[in-house]
């Protein structure tokens, strides 16, 4: 007949248990520590999971917003350095004219005021990083000013026909419901300095004009370079007015960078708080986890061994 040991099978099985529970209690512990997060599914957050979802798709929504209004502020930045340039070509335009009035000579006029058209082209017609027309207004394949010399201005009958750009302007989201304008069209910020130019020409082409002659100013000539100061300085205003706008715009882009940063510090805090370890408990938990299996295998490894025969008494005794 066997000895049946003092241990019975539903005791080991209880024990068994134990073991396993403890084992799955350290390995989650440490998996936890590993990853830096409480748990590697929304289920393992609980009640949290609906709050950490929405807080996780608000912080992508966000960062989606930042991407964006880096890129708009990116333009801005090239719009005031453009516009800027553009100001200054109205105010050479003036220079030379009021020279041309105050030495009584207005032989090199026309030279230089080609000089400046072609820059003023150059900057109506320049192209992003990818290529496209800046102030193409949607048609970004398509040179917005379509002229490329005085003459070709002066042979429109209206200044509008110079232009070929759309009526679309960017704008970008900065928030949710929040949308901010900063796209600005050739046509937009070229018209009055484009008339003045044609302006200037169909005067040298008529029959008073002729600046390159020589030998002094006409009373006609005196008279419509005066009255061209007076447009040109018209003409720097309105660009000067034009920059300060989009230099309100490069403010809103500025502040909504700033507040969008903040928010993702936010978001990622509170996600943090919400899925992130912490550390010093998890190091406790991992110690208590350890100190359970440990003593649930001791104890189960205890009963294995233990039979009757420990508490027979020994021959002879």
């Amino acid at each position: 007949m066997s000895i049946d040991r003092v241990a019975s099978a539903t005791q080991t099985a209880q024990f068994l248990r134990q073991i396993q529970s403890a084992s799955s209690a350290l390995d989650q512990t440490q998996t936890s520590i590993a990853s830096g997060v409480n748990a590697t599914t929304y289920a393992g957050f609980g009640g949290q999971a609906q709050i950490l979802t929405a807080t996780i798709s608000a912080n992508q929504r966000n960062t989606a917003y930042q991407s964006a209004t880096g890129m708009a502020q990116t333009q801005v930045n090239l719009q005031d350095d453009q516009l800027s340039t553009l100001s200054d070509i109205a105010q050479k335009l003036r220079t030379t004219v009021n020279d041309a009035l105050g030495n009584n000579d207005a032989t090199s006029l026309m030279t230089q005021v080609q000089s400046l058209f072609d820059q003023a082209v150059s900057v109506l017609n320049s192209k992003d990083a990818n290529g496209d027309y800046i102030y193409s207004g949607g048609r970004t394949d398509t040179a917005p000013l379509t002229v490329t010399s005085l003459s070709d201005l002066m042979a429109l009958p209206a200044t509008s026909q110079a232009f070929a750009n759309g009526d679309f302007k960017k704008s970008v989201q900065v928030a949710d419901g929040v949308n901010v304008s900063y796209g600005l069209t050739a046509s937009d910020i070229g018209t009055q300095l484009m008339q003045a130019f044609k302006d200037i020409a169909g005067f040298d082409a008529g029959p008073t004009g002729n600046f390159a002659a020589g030998g002094g100013l006409s009373q006609a000539q005196d008279t419509f370079l005066t009255s061209t100061i007076a447009s040109a300085t018209q003409v720097a205003t309105g660009l000067n007015n034009i920059t300060a706008a989009n230099g309100y715009v490069s403010n809103r882009l500025t502040d909504a960078t700033a507040q969008q940063t903040a928010m993702n510090t936010l978001y990622s805090g509170f996600v943090d708080k919400i899925q992130g370890t912490d550390m010093a408990k998890a190091a406790t938990q991992l110690s208590m986890n350890q100190t359970q299996l440990q003593a649930a295998l001791a104890v189960t490894s205890s009963l294995n061994q233990i039979s009757l025969l420990n508490y027979l008494p020994v021959s002879g005794h």
